[in-house]
């Protein structure tokens, strides 16, 4: 069966499944597209994993198993989505060290996660979009564009709602040592908000 390349579309919170979040993966060369719930700690990991900007002091899970496989050159070649059993996906790291290809079994949260921090391709197979595609349609009432979202502050809204506000007052000059502030302590949440607001201002 030939392999159908994915790229992230974006992540939204699930309307079936409380506290869970919907990964939104698209086809590269088509319209269908493959909704997969993952947890919470998940969908933040990949969200900073693709925020540019915002860098955590301190690895989290998914940054520790690339420094981990950058150390010993293990490299991630691909994530493949090879399976779906009753709404469950499951995923394979092709990895690769010292010409040696391994496929090691992993939830397809996990495998995203570390896609991200590799620029590793993400592919599954027709039969599972058969199965589990979306068509997208102009048309269509799904909530899917709303997928589409500032990682920044996607990770803003996963940790917390009551966080504390930025002042309108600061300076830029401000704001970007709360900013630098607020990462060091790992409070993401006002780091993204302050991320917006200095992007207003720009």
């Amino acid at each position: 069966m030939s392999l159908i390349k994915l790229t992230i579309k974006g992540i939204s919170y699930s309307q079936t499944q409380s506290g869970a979040y919907a990964l939104v993966l698209s086809e590269m060369d088509g319209k269908r597209t493959l909704p997969i719930i993952i947890g919470a700690f998940e969908a933040q990991s990949i969200a900073i994993a693709l925020e540019k900007e915002i860098r955590p002091p301190r690895p989290l899970t998914h940054d520790l198993f690339k420094t981990f496989a950058d150390r010993y050159a293990i490299n991630i070649k691909q994530v493949i989505i090879h399976k779906l059993v009753d709404g469950v996906f499951f995923s394979s790291l092709i990895s690769e060290k010292d010409g040696k290809d391994e496929v090691i079994d992993t939830r397809t949260s996990d495998a995203i996660a570390l896609a991200v921090r590799f620029d590793a391709p993400i592919y599954t197979y027709e039969s599972i979009l058969d199965k589990a595609g979306i068509y997208l349609k102009v048309e269509d009432e799904l909530s899917i564009e709303d997928s589409e979202f500032e990682s920044d502050q996607f990770v803003a809204e996963l940790i917390s709602d009551t966080s504390e506000e930025v002042s309108e007052d600061k300076t830029l000059k401000e704001l970007y040592q709360e900013l630098d502030a607020a990462v060091a302590n790992e409070n993401y949440e006002l780091a993204a908000k302050i991320r917006d607001e200095i992007s207003k201002r720009s």
